[in-house]
């Protein structure tokens, strides 16, 4: 089974393939890091919860799941549920090929 970071790798390879010149960018919010280095970012505005891909252009955000046994955390939903208030478009994609066919419905 892919890791998160392989399906949202293979999602942006896809992406930057099949539209070209739209400008899709990742947000690196998780990972381990030490106290210092969190407080730091922290500071910078680094917010929990904000999705891990975002598409300027289309207003639309992109939180990556690994395609089985990812769900999204309370803080990710808020995010969802702000940026739909503002009327950006946010998707799960519970691995590449969902979040690849999500995309494509929304392009439709």
């Amino acid at each position: 089974m892919k890791t998160e970071h392989e399906e949202q790798r293979d999602l942006i390879c896809w992406f930057r393939q099949t539209y070209r010149g739209v400008r899709i960018y990742a947000i690196p919010n998780g990972g381990q890091r030490n106290r210092i280095v969190a407080a730091r970012l922290k500071a910078e505005g680094v917010l929990a919860g904000v999705s891990d891909l975002h598409v300027p252009a289309w207003n639309l955000w992109i939180e990556m799941k690994r395609a089985h046994g990812g769900k999204l955390s309370p803080l990710q939903r808020r995010w969802g549920d702000y940026v739909e208030s503002i009327g950006h478009t946010f998707i799960v994609g519970n691995g590449f090929e969902d979040a690849r066919d999500k995309i494509i419905k929304l392009r439709c």
